[in-house]
């Protein structure tokens, strides 16, 4: 495991609260995760998530990933959960706006100690967000606890990829992106059996690299103004923005970064 001890929970509030947040919905749409509608299709065929099923959202963000479950998948109801007030808010809204309000419930709160029932729902779910909790071993004690017996738990997450990171990059990465601590994938199977699970399913998506230089495109190409102007038009701020997207574009092509998908079932 990697450890960014200066990277706090109120450093991701203020990333999707503030401009940054809506910097990253600008390039990657509601569905802020790498591959957007294909990966949360590929994850929930993988976990076999079907009509009348209910689920948890852990890291919900605005609820994208949980519209597209009720949407797409027939799931009958979701309550995604997440610490930003601010997304909270703004997925309530568009829920509200997409009729779906009556499917989909927030909670604003701890994803490591939810407070909802324990054994309540057919699965939990989470698109590249848990790289933002600290605690990723409460973080996967608490899926595992919410989770039914013979449950899913399925996420895909920014992973830490099979060449490694240097202390450095490691330090860089997680500083840019506000990652206090990022697994391997086997550090995360090691945490899902500890919990009484059993890995159905894990490996690396390969969507790393070319998404993360399509989203540099996008903003050097076609966005650019749109991408000036959420962040005050600040030329040295996007110039600093864009350096860093290319580190992580370069370990990214080398295998160090990775979009892992895994699928567990709770014995």
């Amino acid at each position: 495991m990697k450890r960014n001890h200066a990277i706090r929970l109120n450093d991701v509030q203020n990333v999707y609260s503030g401009p940054e947040g809506r910097l990253w919905e600008l390039l990657m749409g509601e569905q802020i995760h790498i591959g957007g509608l294909r990966s949360s299709m590929d994850l929930a065929d993988s976990a076999r998530i079907d009509m009348g099923q209910c689920g948890i959202d852990l890291c919900c963000a605005s609820g994208a990933g949980m519209r597209f479950l009720v949407r797409f998948r027939g799931v009958a109801r979701m309550t995604g959960v997440d610490a930003t007030h601010a997304m909270v808010e703004l997925g309530r809204r568009r829920c509200a706006e997409e009729e779906l309000a009556d499917r989909i419930t927030f909670v604003e709160g701890d994803v490591c100690d939810t407070g909802l029932p324990t054994g309540s729902v057919d699965f939990v779910w989470g698109e590249d967000a848990w790289c933002y909790v600290e605690d990723k071993s409460k973080l996967i004690a608490e899926a595992a606890r919410l989770v039914r017996a013979g449950g899913t738990i399925a996420f895909t997450d920014w992973m830490e990829g099979a060449v490694g990171l240097s202390e450095s990059e490691a330090n860089r990465y997680m500083s840019f992106m506000k990652f206090p601590s990022v697994l391997t994938a086997t550090e995360y199977e090691h945490l899902l059996r500890a919990n009484g699970c059993t890995i159905v399913q894990c490996r690396d998506t390969g969507r790393f690299p070319d998404h993360v230089r399509l989203y540099i495109d996008m903003v050097e190409k076609q966005l650019t103004y749109d991408a000036l102007k959420i962040i005050g038009f600040d030329q040295d701020a996007a110039e600093g923005l864009i350096g860093e997207m290319h580190f992580l574009e370069s370990l990214a092509a080398d295998g160090k970064i990775v979009q892992g998908l895994i699928v567990a079932q709770k014995s």
